[in-house]
């Protein structure tokens, strides 16, 4: 059993939301010109972020999947990433939209860009609802940011600690009692 922890409260509901409308209105900018945007969600973290994104942006888009792992149920990513879930479609010159739940290392994020733009996506950019420059080790950085968060372990809004408290409709940090 894991030891007792409280969660406090770092970035509310509303804010998510709040940011959400702004971030969608800087991406149909952006992809103002596409036919169709493919919205590629790194699971399982974002899948909350990813269904918030999908419904505020007003245009066609197709939602396809990758499932990455480095941190099992840790809170310190093994640096390792493994994708345990391919896409099922085809990215090739298509408009492709990558949305992550949280750039911490770097690490998951570069390895997935490079495998995508192995595969001639048209343009390839990519969405954190997170982001903790201060762990950065890796040259990367999301197109579009939600929030910057200090090194923190946080919970809530589809991210996980053990595989709970993804239920949160907020972004909050653990405290271990």
């Amino acid at each position: 059993m894991s030891q007792p922890y409280v969660i406090d409260e770092l970035i509310s509901a509303k804010a998510i939301a709040a940011r959400i409308e702004e971030l969608c209105r800087e991406i149909k900018k952006t992809y103002s010109d596409t036919e169709k945007l493919v919205v590629v969600g790194l699971l399982r973290g974002s899948f909350v972020f990813i269904a918030d994104l999908v419904r505020e942006l007003d245009m066609n888009v197709e939602v396809d999947f990758l499932e990455t792992s480095s941190y099992g149920d840790s809170m310190v990513s093994s640096r390792e990433v493994r994708i345990l879930k391919d896409l099922r479609g085809e990215i090739e010159g298509h408009d492709v939209l990558v949305v992550e739940d949280i750039v911490d290392t770097g690490h998951t994020l570069s390895h997935v860009l490079k495998l995508l733009q192995s595969r001639n996506p048209r343009k390839l950019e990519t969405i954190a609802l997170l982001d903790k420059p201060s762990r950065r080790e890796t040259d990367i950085r999301a197109t579009w940011t939600g929030f910057e968060i200090p090194d923190e372990f946080v919970v809530g809004y589809g991210i996980d600690y053990a595989q709970r408290n993804r239920n949160l409709p907020f972004i909050g940090c653990v405290r271990f009692t």
